[in-house]
Parts: C-alpha cells; sequence; structure tokens
C-alpha cells in the first residue's frame, strides 16, 4: 500500500513498508537522527527523529507511514528537546570536537551544527572509560560512544559476528567486546566489517584512516545536515565549505574516496578511505 503523509506542511508519498522517516528521507525531508540506518530493522534509542503523529509523540524511525498521517517534526518543543537530548551526549563522554579525529568529519558534531548547539549547558560528567587499541586495525574509545547500537546490530545482522555487545544500565552502561579478554584483539572483527565503518561518532576508528587529512585540511560540506542529509553526490576533492560532514559517504578527501569501503547510504557514516 502506498499513499502521502504531511511533514510540516509539506505532502510526502510513501511506498509500502516504509517508516516516516524513510519517507521523509525519499523526498528530501530531513528528520534528524543518529541510532537510524537505511537497511537496519527500526531501533529507536536515540529519540532525536521523535514528531508529533496526528498529536501525539512517536519515533519516525520506527512508526510505519500512513496514509492522512499530520507530522510535525520542526516544532520549538521538538526542536528544545532534540538540543537537550545532543546536549547530554556530548557531557556524557569524551565530545571534545577540536581534540577528535573525527572533528569534520562526524555525524553527531553535524547533528548539533543543526541543532544550534553553543554550549553543552549541563555540566560535564567526565566519565572515566578506557581505550582499546589492542587491535592491529581498529581501536575503541569507550569515551566517545553513545550507545545507538550501531556497531552492535552491524557485527550481528551484517557480519554475522556479534562482536560487539551492551551491558549494564544508566550510568554504568557500556559497549563491550565479546572475547575471552573482553579486548577487541582477541575478537574476530575485521577491518572490512560493516561494524567497523558504522560509528556516528568517535568511538571506533580504522587505524590506517585515522588523521589521514589533518584537521586544519579536510573537506567540509557547503551546507548543513538539512540539506545535505539526502543527497547522494560525492564531494570532489577540494571543495570545501564550513559545515562538518555529516554524510561520510559523500566525503572526499586527499584526492577522493577509495572503492575499499564502499559506500551504502548516506547520511550514516560509512568511511571511505586507503587502507
Amino acid at each position: 500500500m502506498s499513499g502521502t503523509l504531511c511533514i510540516d506542511g509539506i505532502a510526502v508519498p510513501f511506498s509500502d513498508g516504509q517508516t516516516i522517516i524513510e519517507a521523509a528521507r525519499s523526498a528530501g525531508v530531513y528528520i534528524p537522527y543518529l541510532c537510524h540506518r537505511p537497511g537496519y530493522a527500526p531501533y529507536g534509542s536515540c529519540k532525536l527523529c521523535t514528531v508529533k503523529v496526528n498529536g501525539r509523540t512517536n519515533t519516525a524511525c520506527t512508526l510505519p507511514a500512513a496514509d492522512g498521517q499530520t507530522v510535525i517534526s520542526n516544532s520549538p518543543d521538538l526542536q528544545h528537546d532534540r538540543q537537550r537530548i545532543t546536549q547530554m551526549l556530548f557531557v556524557e563522554g569524551n565530545h571534545f570536537c577540536p581534540s577528535c579525529e573525527k572533528s569534520g568529519n562526524c555525524q553527531l558534531q553535524a547533528v548539533a551544527y543543526h541543532q544550534n548547539m553553543l554550549d553543552n549547558h549541563y555540566p560535564h560528567f567526565y566519565a572515566q572509560r578506557e581505550l582499546d587499541a589492542s587491535h592491529p586495525d581498529i581501536l575503541i574509545d569507550h569515551d566517545r560512544c553513545i550507545f545507538c547500537n550501531l556497531c552492535v546490530r552491524a557485527s550481528k545482522e551484517k557480519d554475522g559476528k556479534e562482536v560487539f555487545g551492551i551491558a549494564g544500565r544508566g550510568i554504568h552502561k557500556r559497549l563491550i567486546v565479546n572475547s575471552p579478554t573482553g579486548k577487541l584483539k582477541d575478537s574476530d572483527i575485521s577491518v572490512n566489517d560493516e561494524a567497523a565503518h558504522v560509528c556516528p561518532t568517535g568511538a571506533i576508528l580504522v587505524k590506517r584512516s585515522a588523521y589521514l587529512a589533518p584537521i586544519g585540511a579536510r573537506i567540509y560540506d557547503h551546507h548543513p545536515i538539512s540539506e545535505v542529509a539526502c543527497e547522494k553526490e560525492v564531494i570532489k576533492a577540494g571543495e570545501a565549505s564550513g559545515y562538518p560532514s555529516c554524510d561520510q559517504t559523500k566525503l572526499a578527501q586527499n584526492g577522493g574516496p577509495d572503492s575499499h569501503y564502499a559506500a551504502t547510504m548516506p547520511p550514516a557514516p560509512d568511511i571511505k578511505h586507503d587502507r
């Protein structure tokens, strides 16, 4: 079944089986998110995509599109809530952008720009979490994990390995590695696994691509995430602007992306770098 729904006054057609966020993205309408990824089962953990549907709040990544729905995404209260969620993510972990390898190439950073986040608002948590650099190709900075579960789902659903898991609750929640020692070096993850490339922050990094392009020389999108999230073109090397790249499938650094890491979708991160 197909039909049409209305998002912030815009008529948006949808196909059978699409969620609201999928229909919106197909129509070029941006709804913020961090834990959603096309091709993955709906998850709804980050709550950034919360919208009002016929007067009731729902997550756009989990609610199926239906004919005649009236969806509000950009109301002041929803924008305020998204900004507060983003601010809480920043203070909960080590998200000091100037010192992060993903700065300028980070979906969380791009969302913060979109939400007009000018400060953290809340006191910083200063969590003490380890950095696992034991694997020869992949690094985990647990202090930058936002618990989107994308790596967990990618490893299980796409790679068939279950390398990652989430343990604990509340402030004790943490990303774990399913290996005898709990270290990444003793797991069966490969640099070519999808789980190594889906992180929307700097929590999981491929070592050989880290700082491949120095922060001061990185390529930026010409437009904010709300305008580029639904585009599929690749930015050519040498183009520059002032926005963090929210879509790492579009980012071309140092001469252009390499096909070694094939892009599967925008705007969630799939880094294309030389090994």
